[in-house]
């Protein structure tokens, strides 16, 4: 397997760990890309241009999509409020909506009315 492959895999396995571990509180809040750069003992830019290489987009773009899907598994399967959610997912509440909307086009009540739906 070559180094970058290398890279990649561990970090998407670091980023499954990291999000679980702040979903369940054992890790207070999300970390900088430069941070995760660090714990995988590479530097931003190399980690940076490497993930980008090798899967075509930027680590934050793949560390948001993550986010992402775990929070329309949360809105979606439970009765926590939308602003319970957010704070789960360490932010603020209208910051949440913002960020939701950004990556999915939709408002996390939205999102929860039409997966209700379904």
């Amino acid at each position: 397997m070559k180094r970058s492959e290398e890279i990649t895999m561990q970090y998407f396995a670091f980023l499954d760990k990291h999000i679980q571990e702040v979903l369940s509180g054992s890790v207070p809040e999300f970390m900088e890309l430069n941070e995760i750069a660090g714990q995988l003992a590479v530097s931003h830019t190399h980690l940076t241009d490497t993930v980008k290489k090798e899967k075509g987009q930027h680590p934050c773009y793949f560390y948001d999509e993550k986010i992402i899907h775990e929070a329309k598994q949360m809105i979606a399967d439970s009765n926590q409020s939308i602003a319970e959610i957010a704070r789960v997912f360490t932010y603020d509440p209208s910051n949440f909506s913002k960020f939701f909307k950004k990556m999915t086009g939709t408002t996390p009540g939205a999102f929860r009315k039409n997966s209700k739906s379904i």
